[in-house]
């Protein structure tokens, strides 16, 4: 038995082996995503294009840069990136093949091939050299990583001195009553959902029993900073449904 079978940690809820989690969220990434862009756009209302706008315009693109972007399923920040950065490149990772597979099409579709690259690989051990990014972007990923701490390392690792960390995640609403209204919604609707559009209850039941454990904002801003990051700051969205967070490597 290795040490991360011993470990435990967290699969929505449930309490699992550490070593078993990737394999789940693979398993959970994998059934769903054939339908992952038409139920992000009903679970938020749409609201999640207004995020990653959001998101854009804080991180300014510049021409020329080169963006990680981790988790990054089908490629919709990638997208967005090299969208405001002529010249810019984007390498995608993501654990769950055939969410890149989807990416893929959608990057023919829009011209964007010879722009991007679509690697399958772990947060936790990113298979590029140090100092190799301009630009490091994980967007509604970071909860589903097993250690954050470890893939908030590899973020330092691999961006080059001024490099930008940007994180885009659900996270806790500030007031106690709206917290409790979204989550009657998101325990009562969004299964429905995921069981109704996808045939597959449990896949949703996990994303938003994941969305409940993540870390706070100023717990997940403390995070980034003891991975190496330095002005840190977080801005939230629509009231701290979701939350930006925004770090430097000096």
């Amino acid at each position: 038995m290795t040490e991360s079978d011993q470990r435990t940690t967290h699969f929505g809820f449930q309490t699992v082996a550490e070593g078993d989690k990737a394999g789940m969220v693979h398993g959970v990434f994998t059934r769903v995503a054939s339908r992952y862009d038409v139920m992000n756009d009903l679970m938020s209302g749409g609201i999640h294009r207004a995020w990653k706008t959001a998101m854009m315009d804080w991180l300014a693109p510049r021409p020329g840069q080169r963006l990680l972007d981790v988790a990054g399923g089908t490629g919709d920040i990638a997208f967005r990136f090299l969208g405001r950065a002529p010249g810019a490149s984007a390498t995608v990772l993501d654990m769950t093949e055939q969410m890149l597979i989807e990416g893929r099409k959608r990057a023919e579709a829009e011209n964007l091939a010879d722009r991007l690259d679509w690697i399958v690989g772990d947060a936790m051990a990113l298979p590029f050299e140090d100092e190799s990014f301009d630009v490091y972007t994980i967007s509604f990923g970071i909860r589903n990583v097993t250690r954050i701490a470890d893939a908030l390392s590899e973020a330092c690792r691999v961006l080059r001195p001024g490099g930008r960390l940007m994180v885009l995640e659900f996270s806790q609403l500030p007031n106690p009553a709206l917290q409790s209204a979204y989550d009657r919604y998101s325990f009562n609707v969004i299964p429905l959902m995921g069981q109704l559009v996808a045939n597959d209850r449990a896949s949703y039941q996990y994303l938003v029993e994941s969305i409940r454990r993540f870390p706070d904002q100023e717990s997940f801003a403390a995070m980034i900073r003891a991975a190496g990051f330095e002005q840190v700051r977080y801005r939230n969205l629509t009231m701290g449904v979701a939350a930006l967070h925004s770090g430097w490597k000096i």
